[in-house]
This record gives C-alpha cells, structure tokens and sequence, in this order.
C-alpha cells in the first residue's frame, strides 16, 4: 500500500494550494482519512479529517479556510487550502486508517509529505 501526496509548493500570504493524496496497492477498504503538518521544529498535528461517509474534522486554527474532501472510487484525499498564511508553512502528511484485506485490523498507513512555504 502507498500514499502519494502532491500538489505542495510555494505560495505567497492570501493564495491558494490544493493537496491530492491518492492511496494505492492491496486495498480492502479505507475508513478516515486526513491531513497532518509538522513544522520546523513542531509536533506533528491534525489539519483536518474525513469520514468514509463524508464527516469532517478540521483544526480550529484552519476553519472557515481549508476544505478536506475525498472521491472513494478514485481512493483519493484532497485538501484545499484557501487565505494562506505563513504559519501554515510545514510539511503536510496525508494519512489513511485501511483495511488490506477482510481478516486484517485496520492500520494507519501515511504519505511521504509534501511541502507547503508560504511567504509573507
């Protein structure tokens, strides 16, 4: 199973990103899956989640800013990010809580992270 993250980059304070995580290999099925950032220096820490069924779960410091959502048929996460700021600046990690099989426990599998800088 793999995770594959893009879409990070450079963006200027106010603009726009938006991050794609696409799982793929031996997939049974997947439950939540979310987006994680780690900066500098910092813990890891939620961006925001979403269920199988659609329910959301975002960090207070990115309501009203970021929108996670996901397409099941492609097995693909996204997470647009609107009103950049530069403390959003980290790497953010995309993450997906699945099944390979139907007499395996769900695990955490995780992406290689992708780069977000944004300039002040």
């Amino acid at each position: 199973v793999q995770l594959q993250a893009s879409g990070g980059g450079l963006v200027q304070a106010g603009g726009s990103l938006r991050l794609s995580c696409a799982a793929s290999g031996s997939i049974f099925s997947i439950n939540d899956m979310g987006w994680y950032r780690q900066a500098p220096g910092k813990q890891r820490e939620l961006v925001a989640t979403i269920t199988s069924g659609l329910m959301t779960n975002y960090a207070d410091s990115v309501k009203g800013r970021f929108s996670i959502s996901r397409d099941n048929a492609k097995k693909t996460v996204y997470l647009q990010m609107n009103s950049l700021k530069p403390e959003d600046t980290a790497v953010y990690y995309c993450n997906a809580d699945l099944r390979v099989d139907t007499w395996s426990p769900p695990r955490d599998y995780w992406g290689q992270g992708t780069q977000v800088t944004v300039s002040s």
